[in-house]
């Protein structure tokens, strides 16, 4: 039985408007303000809503054609959030280009976090990031919190994992590249995805690189779904690739433990 509290998280639809604050909506926060004292649920849940798209960028040096696609992708498919991956600038670059794209995304109602480059989150207008690694959360932690959303990766044991959402992380990411270009086998992520999902009240994130992996972690019990360079790099454009992701995750969310459990009950 999926053991976690899911208050609020069928809402995440992270606009521009405001979240708990009176700022912006934390469609990753839904589930977990307020008890980042105590990670493990306590109490029974209502059945485990669907899992949703988190689509990564391809890096950015120029925004101009992604800040033309984006509209139509963003439509198309029911996408949580979007990671902005940039490639390597001065902050004045990393900020205009966060500019750039941040009402396009947000006005869609989804939100927009970079991909590190924490720093400049609140002068791009931007809604949180993603680090990698517990140094880099403990540091990223006062300037995003309480306000802006701080996800993290690079978590590689399962102790790292429960440190960080201890610490205050809006969710925990699994299966993302090393600096090295390596990452646990998808079965192996997979069963991280599960392990949290079963245990944990923060939302979890399963990096997929293929459409089967999409469908096997949101099988496993991912919250979001984060697919990136396979939507970019499919020949028949990204919009018809989002489409077939979500419906992987949808398949896969289908044929889930729980979803099954729910089901029989």
């Amino acid at each position: 039985m999926d053991a976690r509290d899911k208050r609020g998280h069928d809402e995440l639809n992270i606009s521009a408007v405001s979240f708990n604050s009176g700022r912006r909506p934390a469609p990753f926060l839904a589930a977990v303000r307020g008890h980042h004292t105590d990670i493990m649920a306590t109490k029974p849940v209502p059945p485990r809503p669907a899992p949703r798209l988190y689509l990564a960028t391809p890096l950015v040096a120029d925004p101009t054609l992604l800040a033309s696609q984006l509209p139509a992708l963003l439509a198309a498919a029911d996408i949580a959030a979007v990671l902005l991956r940039l490639a390597p600038s001065d902050e004045r670059g990393i900020i205009q280009r966060t500019k750039a794209l941040a009402p396009v995304i947000q006005k869609a109602g989804a939100a927009l976090l970079l991909d590190g480059h924490y720093e400049q989150v609140a002068r791009g207008g931007a809604d949180g990031a993603n680090v990698s690694g517990i140094e880099a959360m403990q540091e990223a932690l006062p300037t995003l919190k309480p306000d802006r959303i701080l996800g993290v990766g690079g978590l590689i044991t399962r102790h790292d994992a429960m440190v960080a959402g201890e610490a205050g992380a809006d969710y925990v990411l699994f299966g993302e590249l090393d600096a090295q270009g390596e990452r646990p086998s998808p079965d192996a992520i997979g069963e991280r995805l599960g392990w949290w999902a079963e245990l944990f009240e923060p939302p979890c994130v399963g990096f997929a690189t293929s459409l089967d992996e999409a469908r096997l972690f949101a099988s496993a019990g991912a919250d979001f779904v984060l697919v990136g360079d396979f939507i970019w790099q499919d020949p028949r454009g990204p919009q018809a690739a989002l489409a077939e992701a979500a419906e992987a995750i949808a398949q896969g969310f289908k044929a889930s433990p729980a979803t099954a459990t729910v089901k029989e009950g």
